[in-house]
């Protein structure tokens, strides 16, 4: 899919073109999420299209060609569903399945495991994005996608003191897609595409939506799963434990990180460094915290 290519039906008024700014900042970020291991779109070519692009000033303006396991999103759905085309929608959801999950095919409710499947993949993907501090910017529907995989970079970031309340974009006033505030959004994108899968849930109206609340219900504990596993990782823990004692072992560290404006990123790296024996840096790190992050150091040797 090309980014910047010009006015498209779908360009909601806009001229559809690119700053050269955008399109690298989405080359260089959605690289380096892959190198993380993160799921993401990837940036196949960026070049200059030498026309100026109006925006506050005058830009130079590019295009990005953008690849990925598909461009199918929530608002992609919702595209369709208002149009109140049934067989259109069908269509729809059975090229989703065919592409993302060939195994349901011929599932008589496959409609509702697709929705279960992609609500699994989006928990496992924003797990990801706060393990390595990650703020999308504009989780709007049209930003979250049925294969699982990182889109669209616009105001996005890597916090670096870690705050839950950080936000990167202008105009993200109150907070709504602020770095804590993704696995709530997460949920909320995915019960609208609950709500567009609703005529192919089931027949029957009632039925359907008792069936795809329960789907939308269960992100929670999908993400709580995954972001355990995250946090496992990070913190180098093995299985043996609670997961539930692991997750305020890792919530713990992470205020320490907040009421003492730590980079989130160095926190971890310098945690590292523990690790193979050497506090100093993580130490050095923490300034005159030195109390709280020592009580909190025996907590982790202890489960180590």
């Amino acid at each position: 899919a090309f980014k910047g290519s010009g006015r498209t039906p779908f360009s909601r008024g806009g001229d559809g073109k690119a700053a050269l700014g955008p399109v690298l900042r989405e080359y260089l970020i959605g690289e380096a999420m892959h190198a993380l291991g993160i799921p993401t779109t990837r940036a196949l070519a960026a070049v200059a299209t030498g026309e100026p692009v109006r925006r506050e000033t005058t830009l130079p303006g590019a295009l990005l060609t953008r690849v990925a396991a598909s461009h199918l999103r929530v608002g992609s759905f919702e595209y369709v569903s208002v149009r109140q085309d049934v067989e259109l929608l069908r269509r729809l959801a059975e090229h989703a399945i065919s592409r993302h999950d060939p195994d349901l095919a011929g599932h008589p409710m496959r409609h509702l495991e697709l929705l279960r499947r992609v609500c699994e993949r989006q928990a496992a993907l924003v797990a990801r994005w706060m393990g390595v501090g990650f703020i999308h910017g504009v989780m709007n529907t049209d930003n979250m996608t049925v294969s699982g995989e990182t889109i669209d970079y616009g105001p996005c970031a890597f916090v670096e003191a870690y705050d839950p309340r950080a936000v990167f974009s202008s105009i993200d006033t109150r907070g709504r897609y602020a770095f804590g505030n993704q696995p709530g959004i997460a949920q909320w994108n995915l019960a609208r595409l609950a709500e567009t899968l609703l005529p192919l849930i089931d027949a029957d109206a009632e039925r359907a939506v008792e069936l795809g609340t329960a789907v939308i219900e269960s992100f929670p504990s999908l993400y709580q799963a995954q972001w355990t596993a995250v946090v496992r990782a990070k913190l180098a823990l093995d299985e043996t434990a609670d997961p539930i004692d692991d997750l305020a072992l890792a919530g713990d560290y992470l205020r320490l990180l907040h009421e003492h404006q730590v980079d989130h990123t160095l926190g971890f790296r310098r945690l590292a460094d523990a690790l193979r024996g050497d506090e100093a840096p993580l130490r050095a790190l923490f300034g005159a915290a030195a109390q709280p992050l020592s009580d909190w150091l025996g907590r982790w040797h202890a489960r180590l």
